[in-house]
């Protein structure tokens, strides 16, 4: 396997296109949750063909979804560092807004995906809370993107978020991440609201459906490929 941090190989004659939302499909190691074997570290590269592996951050703020997409299109089982929230956390992460969350990551969320028969992802997901900020520079290095899912009940949360990204010099998409009951909102007022470049890809998606988060992250990759051609 090469890895190439920093480039897309683009599609050469003979060989499949980048896969529409609709035909991102997980291989076939992903089994059904509760009867998934143990993986062993082996389980996280992908044999056979020589493939360009492709580094991808996930990143948003505390609790928007992030473990929850990684998870939903992985096809592999992901890699997760949650653990359960604390009464010492109270007066850190603020869970104004968000029902029914009683776990955070600590460290990072990983996950891989196929996309074509030389590209596969790498997906790197980030912690959201402030005081783990400075992990963020670590996990940027050899990134070629990043995907920003994004709360549309808590915008402001994201303007961090974004900023930093930008400061990294990484190319990225917005992933407006539904909730139940929460009204969908117009994309003018969202790229006004997070001051958005023209050509950003903004998408909406729910982290928890497979097709959705693929979705998601098709849109990124081909915002990827036209930046690198």
């Amino acid at each position: 396997m090469v890895f190439a941090p920093n480039s897309v190989e683009p599609d050469t004659a003979g060989e499949r296109p980048v896969p529409s939302a609709a035909t991102v499909t997980p291989s076939a190691d992903r089994s059904d949750p509760g009867s998934a074997p143990r993986l062993g570290a082996q389980a996280y590269v992908r044999g056979g063909a020589t493939q360009t592996a492709v580094k991808i951050l996930v990143v948003g703020h505390f609790a928007v979804g992030k473990t929850t997409f990684i998870g939903s299109i992985s096809e592999i089982e992901p890699l997760t560092t949650e653990e359960t929230m604390t009464r010492a956390g109270e007066d850190i992460d603020d869970l104004k807004g968000v029902t029914g969350k009683t776990t955070t990551t600590v460290a990072m969320d990983f996950g891989r995906l196929t996309i074509s028969d030389r590209v596969v992802l790498y997906l790197f997901g980030t912690p959201g809370q402030q005081r783990f900020v400075q992990m963020w520079e670590d996990m940027a290095r050899g990134a070629l993107g990043a995907l920003v899912l994004v709360d549309p009940e808590r915008l402001a949360d994201s303007f961090q978020v974004i900023d930093l990204i930008e400061q990294y010099g990484l190319d990225y998409a917005i992933a407006v991440n539904h909730f139940d009951g929460a009204p969908l909102r117009d994309e003018a007022a969202l790229r006004e609201a997070l001051d958005l470049l023209d050509d950003t890809p903004v998408v909406t998606c729910d982290a928890r459906d497979e097709q959705s988060s693929a979705a998601a992250l098709t849109t990124l990759v081909r915002y990827l490929l036209d930046r690198v051609r």
